[in-house]
Order: structure tokens, then sequence, then C-alpha cells
């Protein structure tokens, strides 16, 4: 099996208190919207304190042109990109030893709030000594589904090449998707979730060399499904001005009455019940999504608390973000042996599970 070795998160420099999100859409949206002030409960409602962005708060009240956001994606991405994999070939407290740039094998960059040709992850190469042999996977389009399915798809790739040793590299900056003129109520919703993260993972094959302090997540198993007929439930209408979020109020009760059924099947498969479950590591995706995992699938709300730390802390990062829950449930050092699943939902709409062994 391939495990997960090492996790680096990195928060993008404008720290934003939801008070000053809140007076931000209030100041545009204000002569839109008769009933603002009853719309703007949905930042209060969504327990989010903190979201970090790339921009200063200013930025986001004018007018910007696809090219000026696109452009600023790139440099971003770049950028902090850069200093996501750097802390994770160091692995502190998780690495027994910083690895070199050149053990290496392949990169899977996963994105979907921004364009690049050459990607980012190539970008990233010219700034970084890697092998210039190493395989380079971009991911695109799978939105909040994204950091799991680029660790799924890593796995597949250890279990092809034992001997290997990836990155899987998670970048998205939604707050450059943000659009002042845009006055749907999916816009508002998505300026109350929405912010800016980067996480980046080492996952390596049985055959790799490298060698960790404590127990790390083994991937026992993973599946990937998508529910027909559904591409209006979240995503991007792409326009002149960018890309203008499409998000659905139905998806609580999508999550609730579709993900029980494709969560219980899965662990069947692998003779393993929710009982068996330690962990949940579960993407964040709102309160709502949240409290829609804990029925579907019978879970306290313990069983969520470090996603509901993530999410307050930072809000909805989109891939990235289920990332930041594994850095710290490997950061309490889970015992040997414990189960843990990771979860995460996206455009499709779609769903990536992972059965996970701490070893």
């Amino acid at each position: 099996m391939s495990k997960i070795l090492s996790v680096s998160t990195f928060k993008p420099p404008y720290e934003v208190k939801q008070e000053q999100a809140v007076e931000l859409t209030r100041s545009v949206f204000s002569e839109k919207f008769q009933d603002i002030e009853r719309l703007l409960k949905v930042f209060q409602n969504g327990e989010i304190e903190t979201r970090n962005v790339c921009m200063p708060l200013d930025w986001y009240g004018k007018a910007h042109t696809f090219e000026e956001r696109n452009q600023l994606y790139i440099d971003h991405a770049v950028d902090f990109g850069i200093q996501a994999v750097l802390a994770c070939l160091q692995g502190d407290g998780m690495l027994e030893a910083p690895i070199d740039p050149s053990m290496i094998d392949a990169i899977f960059f996963v994105s979907s709030s921004g364009i690049s040709t050459p990607s980012i992850d190539a970008r990233i190469m010219n700034r970084i000594p890697f092998r210039d042999d190493t395989k380079r996977i971009p991911i695109w389009g799978l939105g909040c589904a994204g950091g799991a399915a680029g660790i799924s798809r890593a796995s597949e790739y250890c279990r092809a090449f034992p001997e290997a040793t990836v990155l899987v590299l998670s970048v998205e900056l939604c707050s450059l998707t943000f659009q002042k003129d845009d006055y749907s109520k999916s816009n508002l919703v998505g300026v109350s979730l929405f912010s800016d993260g980067v996480a980046c993972a080492l996952v390596a094959g049985d055959a790799s060399t490298v060698k960790t302090k404590q127990a790390v997540p083994s991937i026992v198993a993973t599946t990937s499904k998508l529910m027909p007929e559904s591409e209006d439930v979240m995503g991007w209408d792409v326009k002149n001005n960018g890309l203008y979020v499409v998000f659905s109020k139905s998806i609580p009760a999508i999550i609730t009455n579709w993900l029980g059924p494709f969560v219980h099947e899965f662990l069947e498969k692998y003779g393993v019940t929710k009982n068996d479950l330690t962990h949940f590591v579960a993407h964040p995706g709102g309160k709502k999504v949240l409290g829609a995992y804990e029925k579907a699938l019978g879970f306290d709300s313990n069983k969520t608390d470090i996603s509901r730390e993530v999410l307050r802390e930072n809000g909805n990062m989109s891939s990235p973000t289920v990332l930041y829950v594994l850095e710290k449930f490997m950061d309490r050092k889970p015992i040997n042996g414990e189960y843990g699943l990771m979860a995460a939902l996206g455009p499709g709409f779609c769903g990536e599970l992972l059965l996970l062994r701490w070893e």
C-alpha cells in the first residue's frame, strides 16, 4: 500500500475576519438586494471566523478583467506553491530527514480556480531543482473533490511504481474569481464561504526509501463516484469577466441522500464498518455540508470536530481544504492500526473516498 508521509499547508498573506467580509459584501451588494441584511446572515450562520486571501481586501471591491485575475492566479500559485512544496519536502515533525527534490518521481498538480499552460507544476519545476524527467500530471476541474482525488491518483501511481515518491500540490485562489457585478444568491453564498489555500502532500509506494518519525496513513483503497445529470449542482460558468460560481442550495440534501449508500458500499467491500473508523477526514464544504455528513453516515459531531476547526479558521478553500484537515489529524499522531476515511465532494456532481489505516 502507498502511504502519505508528509503534509504541509500555506496560508496566503491577507487574513480577513468574517466581519470584514460582511462589510465588503454590504458595500458592494446593498443597492441590488432590498433584503441585504437578511441575506448577510449567511455569513454568521456559516461559523467561519477568519479566512486568508491573496490580495488586500480593498482589491475585491474594484473591477478587474479576466486577464488580470488569471495572471495574478499564475503568479501567486507559483510563489505559494513553491513554499508549500519546500515545507512538505522538509517534513518537519513527520520525516526522519528532509528529502531532496531530485527524489520526486511525479508531481500531481490540482486546481480549478485559474488557467495556465504550461501548467503551474512546470513553472514550479523551473524554480525548484526537480529532475527533468519528473512526471507531470495536472488535474483541473474537480473543485472541492480535487484534494482527495489527487491523493487517490497519486496512490494509484505508487501502486504501479512501488519505488516512487510523488507530490500532490493543491492550489486554489478562489477569491480571485469574486465577481462584484454578479448579483446572484450563489455568488453571495460563495463570498460567505470561499477563500484561498495551498497544500502539498508527499505520497510514496511500498518500496520508497523515505522514512517517517511516526505512524502515517496507508491508503488501503480508493473509490470515485459520479452522480448522473448533476452538472448544475456546483461549478463555474465561464463568462467574459471570468469564472462565475454555481452553487446549488440542494447540496446538503443531495449529500444526505447520496453519500450514505456510497460510503457503506465502499467500506463493506473491504470488510470495514463505520464503527471501525476512528478518524473522519472530511472536506468541510460548509456548516450544512458537515451536518449532512453526520446525518448520512450516522456520525456524532465529534467526528467532524477537526473539519469544523479548519472551516472556522480558513473557510472553504476548495481542493486543498481536506489536506488541511489531514495535516491536523497527522499532527495528533493517531495510533498504529487505526482506520480513517477521507471524503470530499465536488463538481460533476462527484465524490472521492479513501480508506486509510495508520501504520
